[in-house]
């Protein structure tokens, strides 16, 4: 699973207690249920952002202690962390936060609708990851028990089906590059609170992310995109998963197909 950290997405602090939950009989899922940009799923920044401002929503205008999701997955197949496993979200309704966890995939009734198999593979992996920590095997819609279209017709009909999946998405192919340019001699690494690497060897790396049919803007700069798109190359690639371009990293970029 491709988990993107409170830390990574720059999460604000609870503004009080959160309540935790160590058990529940299962998961919930939702959609943002309001437009979401079709543009989210061409480019990664723009999940951050949403997520971010989903969490300045719940705390502003809600007035709730967190972003009310214990996970929430985007276009892309990454998994941000909300609340987190294990605590009790605000997302299913009153009296129903503790019978179920709560995860919300990063569509709306309007603009970006349908799902892509990133999408449901993260759907997948954070049912998967919550199951681990406490949830049960039950896993419904948030329309079920509470008088919502929530999580909308297109994943409340696929969730109906069983949560299946349909042949590759398209982060998966790798081209072949005959040979790399030279390692530039340093690690590129994203480090919450620390200045973030930047220069043409950061714009030469995200180039190749790029044509390797990775969602990235190429500007230079080595932030949380850049860190979190190489965890999920990196496992295509067969070396560690640390977001950090090293030489062993960078080599296999370019020779992998």
């Amino acid at each position: 699973m491709d988990l993107v950290t409170r830390a990574e997405w720059r999460a604000r602090s609870p503004r009080g207690q959160l309540s935790s939950l160590s058990s529940a009989r299962g998961v919930k899922l939702h959609y943002v249920g309001s437009y979401v940009h079709p543009d989210l799923a061409k480019s990664c920044s723009r999940c951050l952002d949403t997520v971010q401002g989903i969490q300045a929503y719940h705390q502003d205008s809600n007035k709730w202690t967190d972003v009310a999701y214990n996970l929430l997955v985007c276009p892309h197949g990454r998994v941000f962390e909300g609340r987190g496993a294990r605590i009790m979200s605000a997302a299913n309704g009153p009296g129903l936060n503790t019978g179920h966890y709560a995860i919300c995939a990063l569509l709306g009734d309007r603009g970006l609708i349908q799902p892509t198999q990133a999408m449901l593979r993260g759907l997948r992996d954070a049912v998967a990851y919550l199951q681990q920590r406490g949830a049960g095997r039950e896993v419904r819609g948030h329309r079920d028990g509470y008088s919502t279209t929530c999580p909308g017709p297109v994943l409340y009909r696929w969730l109906q089906q069983g949560m299946p999946l349909a042949g590759r998405d398209d982060t998966t192919p790798i081209p072949r590059q005959p040979s790399a340019p030279r390692w530039p001699g340093r690690y590129l690494q994203y480090r919450y609170g620390q200045a973030m690497p930047r220069g043409q060897d950061v714009a030469t790396w995200q180039r190749r992310c790029k044509q390797l049919k990775y969602t990235l803007v190429a500007d230079g700069i080595y932030g949380p995109t850049s860190a979190a798109t190489t965890r999920v190359l990196q496992r295509a690639l067969g070396v560690a998963d640390d977001g950090v371009v090293g030489p062993k990293t960078w080599a296999a970029a370019w020779r992998h197909s």
